[in-house]
């Protein structure tokens, strides 16, 4: 036996697969015991010992506590082959423990590992010494690596399953942001700021609300650099996923309002009771405010803690005035006891509703039977007014269906403009799909717009006129 040879294996295996060399020399003693056990065909485990130097290498077997003078290398071929697969299950056994313990260390941070392969939508990636996946679940949508790419991600979770260690890694969680900020911003690292809330859609929209607990430090500015340069190392790391900071206030209605930026708010009420924060725009701000398929307005939500109640103008004082009427119409309740409940912030007959008798005998000071009146009036008003907002909502639903598929005919040249009441105009804007149509515009008895002429001022709106996209 080459002891010199051996023990630089083992120094070797020690430093690769970081196993404490200790262990490697127990395994090899364990090994050597059920080789000789196999041998002799014996299943007494005190039978048999052994000793191996950690210096020298030199190996010496027991029986019984006397020294064995059979040399191993005369076991034979089955004793052999034991020796090799106990040694190979306790080397492996190290191996997972060691990954185990290093990799629990390491949860919460971000790790840099090379992507494999998709095994079930899972991507495989390979961090040191150890695989890793990422599940469908914890990737970004629509984000795709090749085998070789570099993965940043954060080290998610590890846990043991059977005999084998699991290392759960990702993208979309919201920590993974956390981290990404520590990295690239400073004052984040060192606690100079601090992120108080996050709301995230991975790969579309994140608000982040931050602070400063240094009045001198700019917690906004800090986080977005100079001019950008921090928050567009993160962004290009998350392939172009929208990052709106948001500057923290312990007062719930400002840290509202900035989180729904760039929406200009002109108003907000919050009821307490509910959780919910209604929050007045002007027209033109409504749709800004409640964003693409409502995810600024989700995200704002979510990030305050709030639920939020997006109105224009003219549906909030719609909504006061049919609460206010509904409550004057029972006897006792006065101006003064409606601007109460209005300055809770119930703003509609939904609101009185849902927070319950409770809430109006002590807020209005009023009896029980009358509270019951006020919740049985609210609840019969409410119905009709939901009865109404979907019928308005139908039909206006049925009218923009109607309007565009007129204005997809009148391109077609299955129709005239006079018989659509759809100019080429609002023709393009429904197939570039800008939403709500236009007023049709009438015209005069008689005049036509020629069907070549349509076609050409809706190319023209379309692109296909000018020079420019």
């Amino acid at each position: 036996m080459n002891t010199t040879e051996m023990m630089r294996i083992l120094d070797s295996i020690a430093r690769d697969r970081n196993i404490e060399k200790s262990l490697l020399i127990s395994d090899l003693e364990q090994a050597m015991v059920s080789a000789a056990r196999r041998y002799f065909n014996t299943l007494d485990a005190e039978e048999f010992t052994c000793t191996l130097d950690p210096l020298s290498g030199q190996m010496a077997l027991q029986r019984h506590g006397e020294p064995l003078e059979m040399p191993p290398e005369a076991f034979g071929r089955i004793a052999a082959q034991t020796f090799k697969q106990v040694m190979i299950q306790r080397f492996r056994e190290d191996e997972r423990n060691s990954i185990f313990e290093e990799f629990s260390k390491r949860v919460g941070e971000i790790v840099v590992g090379v992507a494999q392969r998709y095994e079930g939508g899972a991507l495989v990636v390979t961090i040191d010494r150890a695989e890793a996946f990422m599940p469908r679940s914890e990737q970004i949508p629509g984000e795709q690596f090749q085998p070789g790419d570099r993965v940043r991600c954060l080290l998610l979770d590890v846990r043991e399953v059977g005999s084998q260690v699991k290392i759960v890694l990702s993208r979309s969680h919201p920590d993974f942001i956390k981290r990404l900020f520590e990295v690239e911003v400073p004052e984040v690292a060192e606690r100079i700021i601090e992120i108080k809330a996050m709301a995230r859609e991975a790969g579309y929209r994140t608000k982040i609300a931050v602070s400063s607990i240094d009045s001198k430090v700019d917690a906004v500015g800090a986080c977005v650099g100079v001019r950008g340069s921090r928050i567009k190392n993160i962004v290009d790391e998350l392939n172009g996923e929208k990052i709106d900071i948001v500057r923290w206030n312990e007062s719930s209605q400002i840290l509202i309002a900035n989180a729904l930026k760039p929406a200009e708010v002109a108003e907000i009420s919050l009821c307490f009771e509910l959780g919910r924060a209604t929050v007045v725009v002007r027209d033109d701000q409504l749709s800004l405010a409640i964003g693409k398929r409502g995810q600024n307005v989700r995200l704002a939500a979510r990030l305050t803690g709030w639920d939020v109640d997006i109105l224009t103008p003219e549906e909030f004082n719609k909504g006061l005035e049919i609460m206010s009427e509904t409550l004057q119409s029972v006897e006792g309740i006065t101006e003064e006891m409606v601007d109460r409940l209005a300055a809770l912030g119930m703003v509609s007959v939904f609101d009185i509703e849902e927070v319950g008798i409770d809430v109006l005998i002590s807020e209005l000071e009023i009896e029980q039977d009358k509270a019951d009146v006020i919740l049985r009036a609210t609840a019969e008003r409410a119905k009709v007014v939901a009865e109404q907002q979907q019928k308005d909502k139908e039909e206006a639903e049925a009218r923009r269906r109607s309007e565009e598929e007129a204005a997809r005919r009148l391109l077609d040249g299955d129709l005239s403009a006079s018989e659509g009441n759809v100019d080429p105009e609002t023709a393009a804007a429904a197939i570039l799909g800008a939403g709500s149509l236009p007023p049709a515009s009438h015209k005069p008895d008689g005049e036509e717009t020629p069907k070549a002429d349509a076609e050409a001022r809706a190319a023209d709106i379309l692109g296909g006129g000018s020079g420019s996209a």
